[in-house]
């Protein structure tokens, strides 16, 4: 009989830009240094287009197969530069945040400026709000999720 050494599941991270001096892409690679760093599986980037509302924020991430990629993840970590409530409802956090708690998928967040009060995380069932909005701090509170996840 052989023994299964359990494959790591590993974190999917949806980045939005952080300003025009840290695209989309940047942010995801970023928080997965950290990760890696922390001993962690190589994350699934998904770096996602600048600002996209309502139908069109299902659609993209329907197209990027987005809740296929959410469940094989061990939890999601959403990157958004500014959350706050008033900008919440048709976003890409709100929707990704949604889709996570009904598929039971932990979701983290990291951003640049939190306005979120402890009641606006907890109806999005964020576990974790950091703020980080360089590369190397991002990279830094990437490696403190990791302890979490």
């Amino acid at each position: 009989m052989s023994v299964r050494t359990p494959v790591p599941r590993h974190a999917l991270i949806a980045s939005g830009d952080f300003g025009e001096r840290l695209p989309a892409a940047a942010v995801a690679e970023a928080i997965a240094q950290g990760l890696r760093a922390a001993g962690m599986a190589e994350p699934d980037l998904c770096p996602l287009p600048a600002a996209q509302a309502g139908e069109r924020t299902r659609e993209l991430l329907d197209s990027l197969d987005f809740d296929a990629r959410m469940r094989a993840a061990r939890a999601v970590i959403v990157a958004d530069e500014h959350l706050r409530e008033r900008t919440l409802a048709g976003s890409a956090t709100f929707e990704i945040a949604t889709r996570a708690r009904q598929a039971g998928v932990p979701t983290y967040a990291l951003t640049a400026r939190n306005e979120l009060d402890s009641f606006d995380a907890r109806i999005l069932d964020l576990q974790t709000v950091l703020e980080a909005g360089s590369a190397r701090t991002l990279t830094a509170a990437a490696r403190e999720l990791a302890g979490l996840l």
